[in-house]
């Protein structure tokens, strides 16, 4: 194998394919950046287990025509060779890497840990639903769905070696800890995850594409392609939910709401652990987010009926006060003692009391529209 390509660029589609075993088998790795993606936290990307007998159940012939034009599509896979460094990426490291000033060096190798770990997750979940149904149709979707996460975890793997902190996958799956969502929740909370990480991706590849100046590591240029493959992940979980419409009437909707709260509420304060990050690309933290939630809300219209207002004054209030919750739960965790904790306690009843603030800021209703796919036109 070329040493420039990913070791899972060329991973294999069948459903027999174990795609988490192929990332662990071609990876040796450090233990600083392992320990780091195995803590568990508000922040950061958690490992997710469900009902496998109720995805075995799943039926998508509501929405037959637009899933076998979906399969299509990932049997096509036009991102097959995509995941492959080109001569260009390591002559752009020499010169980029040594102008990166060790705060920037720290965030960025934050966001490549906890990307990785992100899409890690999914394939692990994927794989696992893979591995545990035998309905053909979720089988092969959830086969190319790890196919496409497994790629995206060694891209990014082999950007942490840069660093010499390439994460150990394989004592990732074994030690961090899993979290039970019934199916439900994992198709409202992995759709949003989906769904945002392309708004997130593309925000920052059209940024780059106007700024090329700004661009201080190549990984950026992977972006477009990269994130189509998210786009696509979060289409599948759309017409899953679709296909089921009692998921998206009645109390669901208050699940909803709560998910897409926890979901950018969760990413507003994690992206403000990184600034100077954001400011190298021409960025600022909060309209980054913003304009992120503006994508994500526009695409979510075509499978939940309910739109939360990121322009509500109460809205924008509540994100901020969150943030300075967490950075002074982060000031009573270094101080540590019966003071830290007595702190740490008040402060997630004040975030607890917030939540519930944004929880109750009105919501936009809106008809579902009758053509579900969406094209990554943004």
């Amino acid at each position: 194998m070329n040493p420039t390509e990913s070791p899972v660029a060329e991973a294999r589609t069948d459903v027999d394919t174990d795609h988490v075993a192929l990332l662990m088998d071609g990876l040796k790795n450090t233990q600083t950046a392992t320990e780091r993606a195995a803590k568990s936290t508000m922040l950061t990307p958690r490992f997710y287990t469900t009902d496998f007998k109720a995805m075995d159940a799943l039926d998508v012939s509501p929405v037959r025509a637009e899933w076998d034009r979906m399969m299509a599509e990932y049997e096509g896979d036009n991102n097959q060779d995509h995941f492959k460094r080109d001569a260009a990426f390591g002559e752009e490291l020499k010169v980029l890497m040594p102008q990166l000033s060790p705060e920037l060096r720290q965030e960025f190798m934050d966001f490549l840990i906890s990307s990785c770990t992100s899409e890690f997750s999914g394939c692990i979940l994927y794989n696992e639903i893979r591995k545990n149904v035998s309905n053909p149709d979720i089988k092969q979707l959830m086969a190319y769905m790890a196919r496409d996460e497994s790629r995206h975890a060694g891209f990014i793997n082999q950007s942490l070696k840069d660093f010499n902190l390439g994460i150990d996958l394989g004592s990732l799956k074994r030690v961090k800890a899993y979290t039970y969502f019934k199916p439900k929740y994992i198709f409202y909370a992995t759709y949003l995850s989906e769904k945002i990480g392309y708004a997130r991706y593309i925000t920052i590849f059209r940024q780059l594409e106007r700024h090329p100046d700004k661009r201080f590591h190549p990984i950026f240029r992977w972006f477009e392609r990269w994130c189509n493959d998210e786009f696509r992940h979060g289409e599948s979980f759309a017409l899953m939910m679709r296909a089921q419409p009692h998921l998206l009437t009645g109390l669901n909707k208050l699940w909803i709401r709560f998910f897409i709260l926890a979901v950018y509420a969760t990413m507003y304060v994690r992206d403000h652990t990184r600034p100077m990050l954001h400011q190298a690309m021409g960025l600022e933290s909060t309209e980054y987010d913003y304009e992120v939630f503006r994508i994500t809300s526009q695409i979510a219209r075509q499978v939940f009926p309910v739109e939360v207002d990121i322009d509500h004054p109460t809205f924008r209030a509540c994100m901020a006060r969150l943030l300075a919750i967490s950075q002074a739960n982060d000031r009573a965790v270094a101080r540590g003692g019966l003071v830290g904790t007595l702190q740490r306690g008040w402060h997630a009843a004040r975030a607890f009391f917030t939540f519930g603030r944004l929880f109750l800021v009105p919501v936009k209703q809106h008809a579902l529209p009758k053509d579900i796919r969406l094209d990554p036109v943004w």
